[in-house]
């Protein structure tokens, strides 16, 4: 854990700027006694009450979303669909509530744990392909809410892996049911080629 990301770097203004810059992080877990871990190749950045694709658009404020009002550098996770638990990291100041959504990693840490997990044993690209599945490779639900980033449960690692920007793809943000710019403005980040990468990509 001698790499994990520090509070300055969540913390930053631009959430945008976190979001592409989470790309190449390592993200682990230890859930039950068992560690699991992969980098980030695709992330989605949400940018508060500006916002129309973000919980706090509009400045809109309730139970479900209030760990999203915290000083960033902790995990705001929510149920989508009713199934589906989500990972987002906190980013920014307290009260600006920002965030970035972790739609995809590639998985190096723990795999066969992830293939339990998921019941997937012979396609290793699934197990981490997309938000739902990948917060239930890593053994992560609601309960995780509001996690402190430098703790032992959740945290993110600098293992000094970076792309530059012809290896990323911006595109629109998945699931945006509503019309206007927000709904097709490119905050959505991901590593060109991945097999990892979640669906639809380019």
């Amino acid at each position: 854990m001698a790499n994990k990301l520090p509070l300055e770097f969540y913390r930053q203004d631009d959430v945008l700027l976190v979001a592409r810059q989470l790309l190449g992080k390592h993200l682990y877990s230890f859930v039950d006694g068992q560690l699991t871990g992969g980098i980030i190749i695709e992330t989605e950045a949400y940018k508060g009450p500006e916002d129309r694709g973000s919980h706090a658009y509009n400045n809109k404020r309730t139970a479900r979303n209030e760990m999203m009002y915290a000083p960033g550098g902790v995990a705001y996770m929510y149920i989508c669909y009713g199934i589906h638990d989500m990972l987002n990291i906190v980013t920014g100041l307290a009260e600006t509530s920002h965030a970035a959504l972790i739609r995809a990693v590639e998985p190096i840490e723990g795999v066969g744990i992830m293939r339990a997990r998921r019941n997937v044993f012979n396609d290793d690209r699934r197990l981490c392909q997309g938000p739902g599945a990948l917060t239930k490779a890593m053994g992560l639900t609601k309960l995780h809410n509001g996690t402190d980033l430098q703790g032992d449960t959740i945290w993110l690692e600098d293992r000094g892996l970076h792309f530059i920007d012809d290896q990323v793809h911006a595109s629109a943000r998945v699931g945006m049911n509503f019309d206007g710019p927000y709904k097709t403005i490119p905050w959505r980040f991901y590593l060109r080629g991945s097999q990892y990468v979640s669906r639809p990509h380019i």
